[in-house]
């Protein structure tokens, strides 16, 4: 069973497919819970374009160097 928790609800569903594609469509921040791990995240973007998301907001992105 795959949960995704969103806004304090729990949804369930039958296959990390199913589960994604809800995420997707629903385009907000949701925790996915599957065989002992969690994904977390905004889904549904599929690339980044002059510097900015799908849906309009800016990419921003910073490489930490380390020494």
């Amino acid at each position: 069973m795959i949960t995704i928790e969103h806004k304090a609800k729990t949804y369930e569903f039958k296959t990390l497919d199913e589960a994604m594609e809800w995420a997707k469509q629903l385009g907000e921040f949701v925790t996915i819970k599957f065989n002992d791990l969690e994904i977390a995240g905004k889904f549904g973007v599929d690339g980044i374009t002059s510097g900015k998301f799908p849906n309009g907001e800016p990419y921003k992105w910073k490489k930490r160097r380390r020494h």
